[in-house]
């Protein structure tokens, strides 16, 4: 049997890598003409994947033709002699090229955007509760999960983003999901790859990644100060939009409320049209008064919520939810049951009861505190904006979430910004990273700056030498 090396954190799915592999031996000859291939169960298990995910990649093989399903007798490989090359074909490159995650620079001080303090995660608390769930659970632990996830969990998260954002909905509109690119994309098999999408510019560089690989045509829409243009969304002609009301990521702008009837009056004016409401960060509002999400506006079915725990708790915690309107939930349930849940039910028991204990809410409120004085701690650190004697930086977006921008005029660009930051050994990212297309409005001397994995001291520690690094030195006149 032959074995195929799968990455997890790779950018291509599962079933795509395990078909490109198999259809390169094809090519290259190692799996001869009428050879049988391993079974999908077999395949699976040595694997250690999911059937569905050799399925796939099986099903993409035999719909171009490279392998052929022989009923009650497997799946065997088909004559290519004639697109078979006469040399061998040349070695696949490798999966640990510059293009995967894990080569990483080594930084001072790094300003991410996607990552938390894991020192404040609640361990004893959490191995205790997992604990209880194997000793009290047992058996049940290994039984099979509804696809859309464990309804008590589900039940819970009905409870939570009702209270705390305005969320309308029943437990069985709650889908589970092991991240939130693996519901957006099947967010999209339930929508149709026939719409065209559209999507905040700048944004989040994975959402482009995953409407793109889902075979979907996307189309920027530019932001004004409130946000998604109603204006050029409308001119795009898309009928789907996925958006970031509560902190527009890169930017931090908090759409209005009026933006966001606006918003609404658009997905309602025509049949088919649907927003992806993506609540990011919302757990983390420093300033003002919390607006409710879309979803809980909504009045006409056609909005889709997207949240995660990955925020509120740790980036490995892969556990997220969509909540769909009855319409789509209606074509889930007659079309998509067949998925199997992607998060085990070990995980979900064990959330379920960190939640309904309260210890959830508990650190929610420890880590809006926390991450509360690390924002004013950015703040303070900047001072009073000044470089060289006169207001340069400017910061925005601190309203809400974990991170911040600052534009910076001391002359220099953004690329300028960066390589000089880059010289003290702080990484800061320019906001032009996040543009999917460049636009005459876009900021010039722009930067993100994400603080959630600092403490205090480092921050004052990071901010002093990265304004050391950007201050303007005087030219001497010989």
């Amino acid at each position: 049997m032959l074995t195929f090396v799968l990455k997890n954190d790779h950018y291509e799915p599962l079933y795509r890598q395990l078909y490109q592999q198999i259809r390169r031996e094809i090519m290259a000859g190692n799996l001869k003409t009428g050879e049988k291939l391993t079974s999908k169960r077999q395949m699976a298990e040595h694997l250690k994947i999911s059937q569905n995910t050799v399925a796939a990649a099986y099903d993409q093989l035999v719909a171009e033709g490279y392998i052929e399903a022989r009923p009650r007798s497997g799946f065997y490989v088909t004559p290519l002699e004639d697109v078979l090359p006469d040399t061998p074909v040349s070695a696949p490159p490798s999966l640990d090229g510059d293009y995967m995650p894990g080569k990483k620079e080594q930084w001072e001080y790094d300003f991410v955007t996607n990552t938390v303090d894991a020192s404040c995660f609640p361990f004893p608390t959490w191995a205790k509760i997992s604990r209880q769930v194997l000793s009290e659970e047992d058996g049940a632990l290994l039984k099979a999960v509804d696809p859309r996830g464990y309804y008590p969990l589900r039940k819970a998260i009905v409870d939570y983003v009702h209270q705390y954002r305005g969320v309308r909905c029943t437990p069985e509109q709650v889908i589970v999901g092991a991240g939130s690119e693996y519901l957006l994309g099947l967010a999209v098999q339930l929508i149709g790859r026939d719409q065209l999408y559209a999507m905040e510019n700048p944004n989040y560089e994975k959402v482009y990644r995953v409407l793109q690989s889902a075979g979907v045509s996307v189309s920027p829409i530019s932001l004004d100060q409130e946000g998604l243009s109603i204006i050029h969304l409308k001119e795009s002609g898309a009928s789907v939009v996925h958006t970031t009301p509560s902190h527009q990521f890169p930017l931090g702008i908090i759409m209005p409320l009026r933006r966001r009837m606006a918003l609404l009056k658009w997905a309602a004016g025509e049949r088919g049209r649907y927003i992806l409401e993506d609540d990011y960060d919302s757990e983390f509002r420093f300033k003002g008064r919390p607006i409710p999400a879309l979803q809980g506006l909504d009045s006409s079915d056609c909005v889709i919520y997207f949240n995660t725990f990955t925020r509120s708790l740790a980036p490995s915690m892969r556990i997220s939810y969509m909540i769909l309107p009855p319409p789509l939930l209606k074509r889930y349930c007659q079309f998509f049951s067949f998925y199997s849940s992607t998060v085990s039910r070990f995980e979900q028991h064990t959330l379920h009861r960190f939640m309904m204990d309260g210890h959830f809410e508990r650190h929610l409120h420890r880590m809006h505190k926390i991450y509360g004085r690390r924002r004013d701690a950015m703040v303070a650190a900047i001072g009073g904006n000044d470089l060289n004697g006169e207001n340069q930086i400017t910061i925005l977006g601190d309203s809400a979430g974990l991170h911040l921008l600052l534009t910076v005029e001391n002359g220099m660009t953004e690329a300028e910004l960066v390589a000089k930051a880059k010289e003290k050994g702080i990484r800061v990212y320019g906001v032009s990273e996040y543009y999917i297309r460049s636009e005459e409005q876009m900021p010039r001397n722009m930067v993100v700056l994400g603080y959630a994995g600092f403490t205090e001291a480092a921050i004052y520690n990071a901010i002093g030498h990265l304004k050391a690094a950007w201050r303007v030195q005087e030219k001497n006149d010989y």
